[in-house]
């Protein structure tokens, strides 16, 4: 069933304070999720089977999960919950469990994005889209990369409305200038911080 927009935002805006990302506007940039049913992220050989791991080696993947910079509520809770269990519980979290705790999680923070005051048309058509048909491998390639790309393209038409504002200094319009073919990275800071330390 489609969301409409307005659903949407509520849903946005109550589940803000969920998200457990934190830094600067693209923490959601990070390594891809590893796929636990082929590979134990920080096992001692990474290439070992699941079912072939010790239970060394299950702890070691599953703790290694956990300090992801995007682990959120679910994946701390199901890996913990993983972590207390048998060997087969573990086994079974990181061949399923965590794909499913990280996709859930993942959608939480496409939904704080689309709360944030600087979400512009790129970033939530983009988002509309994924929740139409999503996968999680889509929501985290889309987090790690496409977020990022999708906020510059609205930062540099916030900064190109600065711009067409005739009453800007001489100092801003320059700065808005040299930032506007800048890197996302630049943009943001511009809009968020850097704008507001030229001197009128």
């Amino acid at each position: 069933m489609r969301l409409t927009r307005g659903v949407l935002l509520v849903a946005a805006t109550a589940l803000t304070p969920a998200l457990l990302l934190t830094g600067p506007a693209f923490a959601a940039d990070s390594a891809p999720a590893p796929v636990a049913a082929t590979a134990a992220a920080g096992a001692d050989d990474p290439g070992t089977p699941v079912d072939e791991m010790s239970e060394h080696e299950l702890r070691a993947a599953i703790l290694t999960l956990l300090g992801k910079p995007y682990a959120g509520k679910r994946v701390t809770r199901d890996a913990n919950a993983a972590l207390d269990g048998t060997l087969e519980d573990m086994r079974t979290f990181l061949k399923t469990g965590y794909r499913l705790a990280q996709y859930e999680d993942d959608k939480v923070a496409l939904f704080t994005i689309l709360g944030k005051p600087y979400a512009g048309k790129r970033v939530k058509q983009e988002i509309y889209a994924l929740l139409d048909a999503p996968t999680p491998e889509k929501l985290r390639t889309w987090l790690e990369t496409g977020y990022r790309l999708a906020q510059a393209e609205d930062d540099r038409v916030a900064v190109a409305r600065i711009l067409a504002d005739p009453d800007i200094s001489d100092a801003l319009r320059a700065a808005a200038e040299e930032v506007i073919d800048g890197t996302p990275e630049e943009l943001r800071y511009f809009l968020e911080t850097g704008r507001y330390e030229v001197d009128e």
